[in-house]
């Protein structure tokens, strides 16, 4: 009886084994961060699942709600597109490389005007920001655009209410056009609003609803969620005094010139990036893991379906006009930087 009662109890203890090894295998990534990567992740997530059998459990919750996870290891990948500091990546043992690139966009509602229609220059967008310019027809925003006929209409400016990597790049490219921004307001992942009439929303997701929503808004968000929230964008003069519109090609332009490896942790700045054809406001949104992670498989799943992503993700990255990173700087990636996480 009593060797019947232990040969069961292993036999049990086996499946429950066996089981808990398929769990592990078949088990969701973990991930955390920001908003502005979300539309491509969604979509490299859906094609992966539907080859391999893994899912990815992203929660985009803004920059610094990623960092704050990955720092707390409830997460196998924290996302920011406010790029960690060399120093702070050594004090937490982590790395951060990027994973795609995309442009921030100023975004408007106004009735009558299309995508592209209106144009400024950025110390007029800092001005309209900051709330100096408070109307749409200011002289300052119609002299951009002779023969518009600009409503006499209240700027409400529509920002982030959250943490959040979209800020410090929209806010790193004011601060590097406006002296008079950079004095008053200064750049981060989250700064105190001047403007008299402004309102915050949650995640690109927020920002975006609420610049559909208001009258008169005035915004900033990734490009996916213009094209996909069908919002009208500002073109923007660039370095070059060139006027802009964002779209994958400006994007790549501004790109071209990136030196990744000479910052620490490939935290690189591309706002304001010289060339005729560069978009002001692109970036890249960064991935941080550790060297030394608590549960390997885990981090292990995240290499695997960043390599696919990188090798297989491209067209699908085109179609949602961001930029996916050129094959040299991916393979950089896999030798420099993967090979310092423990496997």
């Amino acid at each position: 009886m009593n060797t019947k009662r232990t040969f069961l109890k292993t036999v049990a203890a086996a499946a429950l084994a066996t089981a808990a090894m398929g769990a592990a295998i078949a088990a969701d990534i973990t991930g955390a961060g920001a908003s502005f990567p979300f539309p491509i992740y969604g979509k490299w997530a859906e094609a992966y699942k539907k080859e391999t059998g893994v899912g990815l459990n992203y929660q985009s919750i803004g920059s610094s709600g990623g960092i704050r996870q990955i720092r707390a290891k409830t997460v196998a990948f924290g996302a920011t597109d406010a790029p960690v500091k060399g120093e702070d990546l050594d004090k937490d043992g982590m790395v951060q490389f990027p994973a795609i690139i995309g442009g921030t966009v100023p975004v408007f509602n106004l009735e009558g005007f299309k995508p592209g229609e209106l144009r400024v220059s950025g110390p007029v967008l800092a001005e309209m920001f900051m709330g100096k310019i408070a109307k749409w027809n200011d002289p300052k925003v119609a002299a951009l655009n002779p023969g518009k006929a600009l409503p006499d209409q209240t700027i409400t400016v529509v920002h982030r209410s959250d943490g959040s990597g979209t800020t410090f790049n929209f806010t790193d490219y004011l601060n590097a056009v406006s002296k008079d921004w950079a004095d008053s307001v200064g750049k981060g992942a989250a700064v105190k609003w001047p403007a008299a009439s402004s309102v915050g929303g949650k995640g690109n997701e927020g920002v975006a609803a609420n610049v559909s929503r208001i009258k008169g808004a005035l915004g900033y968000v990734e490009y996916a969620y213009t094209k996909k929230n069908n919002i009208p964008f500002l073109q923007l003069q660039n370095k070059d005094g060139q006027y802009v519109s964002p779209d994958e090609k400006t994007f790549a332009a501004a790109a071209a010139g990136v030196d990744w490896f000479g910052v620490p942790g490939m935290g690189v700045s591309m706002v304001n990036a010289k060339g005729a054809d560069s978009w002001p406001i692109s970036t890249a949104s960064f991935i941080l893991m550790y060297k030394q992670p608590s549960d390997k498989a885990q981090s292990a799943e995240v290499l695997k379906f960043f390599d696919w992503a990188f090798k297989n993700g491209k067209q699908m990255a085109a179609d949602l006009d961001y930029v996916a990173l050129p094959d040299s700087l991916t393979n950089d990636i896999r030798t420099k930087v993967w090979s310092q996480i423990q496997k």
